[in-house]
């Protein structure tokens, strides 16, 4: 099993931005940490109020955006311009190229979002965007999926994210071809480990993996190709 604890993450503090990457990015090089599969980054990113990521460009990534706290001001040169709240789902496909800014939508408070990339199925689509707020309605709930299943966000690419919510006691049993959690709050235990914000394991390809929340917990679980 991968685990990835959230202290030995990479760091990147500006000032403006703090940022925890799960996988190498940026300056923050690990040969054991390039990704899992098709997932390729998750930045854990706090960027202070008034500050943002100003107009920069993209090309043949699938990039979800998570919001944890706070709202995301979203704009591009597609002609979209959102904001994206406090439990919204954002996916932009960059394919041929897409320019973009994020910045902070309050002048004074913190947002916290993670900053998901996926490599698409095929390079040079046309890029597209699209954002949702999804509901809890059971245990895991699908977030993004190939097709856009059940209300979900779609992607180019066989893969999927699920929200995993439990209430402190709850167990769950979670399967996937190659899988992969990533606490978003609370803790939990899996397999004779305990797991807190910003941990997270990729449990061995195909097998069932038990989790029980030791407090409320808001997970993210990836179902993935196995990779080659």
């Amino acid at each position: 099993m991968y685990v990835r604890r959230a202290q030995e993450r990479g760091k990147a503090n500006f000032g403006w931005l703090d940022s925890k990457h799960s996988f190498s990015f940026g300056q923050y090089y690990d040969p054991q940490h390039m990704g899992v599969s098709v997932l390729r980054v998750i930045n854990d990113d706090i960027v202070s109020g008034g500050a943002g990521f100003g107009m920069h460009g993209h090309q043949d990534m699938e990039i979800i955006s998570y919001v944890i706290d706070g709202a995301l001001e979203h704009k591009d040169n597609q002609g979209n311009q959102y904001q994206v709240t406090a439990g919204e789902v954002q996916r932009m496909s960059a394919g041929t190229g897409v320019m973009h800014s994020e910045y902070n939508a309050s002048q004074t408070e913190d947002v916290n979002f993670l900053q998901i990339w996926i490599l698409p199925k095929s390079k040079g689509i046309q890029p597209s965007y699209e954002q949702k707020r999804i509901e809890q309605h059971q245990t895991l709930t699908p977030l993004v999926t190939e097709n856009g299943t059940n209300g979900s966000i779609s992607i180019h690419q066989d893969a999927s994210i699920y929200r995993l919510r439990l209430v402190s006691g709850e167990s769950c049993e979670l399967l996937a071809r190659q899988g992969y959690l990533h606490i978003v709050s609370g803790q939990l235990a899996s397999e004779g480990l305990s797991l807190e914000k910003g941990d997270a394991i990729a449990p061995i390809a195909g097998s069932k993996t038990n989790v029980v929340a030791q407090s409320d917990v808001e997970a993210l679980w990836f179902d993935l190709p196995i990779s080659p």
